[in-house]
């Protein structure tokens, strides 16, 4: 059985409340309920992970890069501003798949730049949550 993990970080744990007109009014928690019951998905073992502290994020990836099949990750703000992030990524063996909910081109200049995608096996914005499913699937291809 394959093992994914999803991480998220700052600010996520409040989705399905927080600017419903970009992110949604679906919570994550009841999102991922909902993608681990999807029939494509049986043969996979899933675990999610959020934190709003960067460090904590950072000892997620130490603790399960070298355990997992894959990571799908939004590490939200830290996206544009964490050299410590990615140079977790860079330190573990299991690929990451950078997601985002919103199109990040579409928004303010600052969130165009991500520190993370470079050390990143891919890159998946702005399908709403549907980035997280494409991230997972992603690891099938």
């Amino acid at each position: 059985m394959k093992k994914i993990s999803i991480i998220n970080g700052p600010n996520l744990n409040l989705l399905g409340k927080r600017e419903p007109e970009l992110y949604g009014t679906e919570n994550f928690i009841n999102y991922f309920n909902r993608l681990k019951r999807k029939k494509i998905f049986s043969s996979i073992e899933m675990t999610y992970y959020q934190s709003n502290h960067e460090g904590k994020i950072i000892d997620i990836l130490h603790d399960i890069g070298y355990l997992s099949n894959g990571i799908v990750l939004n590490a939200g703000a830290y996206t544009h501003t964490s050299l410590g992030i990615a140079d977790a990524i860079k330190s573990i063996s299991t690929p990451v798949i950078e997601v985002h909910i919103s199109n990040i081109y579409s928004r303010e200049l600052f969130r165009q730049k991500s520190f993370l995608s470079s050390v990143c096996k891919g890159t998946i914005f702005g399908f709403g949550l549907k980035s997280y499913e494409l991230g997972i699937i992603s690891f099938s291809l």
